[in-house]
């Protein structure tokens, strides 16, 4: 496969010069872990002390990697992004609350997503966070087969209602639905109600889309058996793939608690069970859709070349690649200037609401060093061919 994720021309096509020497100062910042531990407690004081920030944080990290405070504010970048047929994946990145209110409110804000991405070409697919559906306590309890209360047996009534609500109107509208994933401690009980979903959803082709994490050394296993139970009911899958977001946290419970860590011992094992996922599913394409979200270019690649060799067409509706608003434009642009099916994570909300994902996904670019230092190099390569580094 040619190697075209190196054309900063194409990845950059949409950013002003000024928009990238934002990107650039951005990611310098981002690749200085001090810096960003102390920016990330001043932020959080700063939004706790209600001190007047939102500007700042709005002129810099926020528009860089969020589309905007509401779904209508985002459809300016929306319909940049789709200038170069780049789609768009609307994401209420609001934390889950634990009240029933805040719960409903996003049951409500997803079903006027699905409402607003029907009416849009550039906008294929809705998404939802499980946590904000029900209480992570709540998961727990069901993941682990724990006797629920008679309050909590109607808690959960009201959160399988929320799921089923949100699919009902998805498969109505036919609009495709991603549901996250979530730590491993809850995880079971979340696949089993997108499972029910897809066996209700799923029987044309894959409506609902479940979030496998491939850095969790068990989830192959429940590739196969989800694969066994879909051919033996009669419905498809949709599989979003990752690699995962909670490393840190599921080591340390696992560490604390005394159990086997569900994550693999390293990260070669973990890209070598994400590229087993791909394969596997691309094996049975009557029954898998797969929406691959990642920001791995040798991932990306092989999954290119199986797809070649497959003569799999570049845009069969079965077949998505994803990346994070504001991370690996050098893939997305590529991808779709190269006629793929590319969907970017735009995450939306109010500013102060959105920081603690902001603050997540600075975090994660430190930890990550290869890929913040990948990300200023392309940078600093386009800087070169637009003479702005001297």
């Amino acid at each position: 496969m040619d190697r075209i994720f190196e054309n900063t021309k194409t990845a950059f096509a949409l950013k002003s010069d000024s928009e990238l020497e934002r990107a650039f100062f951005l990611f310098k910042l981002i690749a200085n872990e001090p810096l960003v531990r102390i920016g990330t407690a001043v932020t959080n004081f700063a939004i706790k002390a209600h001190l007047p920030v939102d500007g700042l944080i709005r002129a810099t990290v926020f528009d860089h990697f969020c589309g905007g405070v509401s779904e209508d504010d985002c459809m300016p970048v929306i319909e940049k992004l789709w200038s170069k047929k780049v789609y768009a994946v609307l994401d209420y990145s609001v934390e889950g609350k634990e009240t029933e209110d805040p719960l409903d409110d996003a049951l409500a804000m997803t079903l006027k997503i699905l409402d607003f991405v029907k009416e849009k070409d550039a906008i294929p697919f809705a998404v939802f966070k499980p946590t904000g559906y029900g209480r992570l306590a709540l998961f727990e309890k069901m993941s682990t087969g724990q006797v629920l209360s008679a309050d909590e047996e109607a808690e959960w009534a009201r959160v399988v209602n929320r799921f089923d609500v949100t699919a009902k109107k998805a498969h109505s509208l036919g609009v495709r639905l991603l549901v996250d994933a979530e730590e491993s401690w809850m995880q079971d009980a979340v696949d089993k109600l997108v499972e029910q979903l897809m066996e209700q959803y799923n029987k044309e082709r894959a409506i609902v889309f479940n979030t496998v994490q491939m850095y969790r050394w068990d989830r192959m296993d429940y590739l196969h058996k989800l694969h066994k139970t879909a051919q033996e009911n009669g419905f498809k899958v949709g599989i979003k793939a990752v690699r995962g977001a909670y490393m840190e946290k599921e080591n340390e419970r696992a560490q604390e608690k005394g159990y086997p860590s569900p994550i693999c011992p390293n990260k070669p094992a973990s890209d070598a069970n994400f590229d087993e996922a791909i394969r596997y599913m691309l094996d049975d394409l009557e029954v898998f859709s797969i929406f691959a979200g990642t920001h791995n270019e040798e991932s990306c690649y092989k999954l290119l070349d199986w797809m070649k060799a497959d003569g799999i067409a570049e845009a069969d509706p079965r077949i998505w690649f994803s990346q994070l608003f504001g991370m690996s434009d050098h893939i997305s642009f590529n991808l779709a200037d190269h006629g793929y099916n590319v969907a970017k994570y735009l995450p939306f909300g109010p500013v102060r609401d959105v920081m603690p994902y902001l603050i997540r996904r600075a975090e994660e670019n430190t930890s990550v060093a290869g890929q913040t230092n990948r990300e200023l190099a392309l940078l600093k390569k386009e800087r070169k061919r637009r003479n702005l580094d001297e």
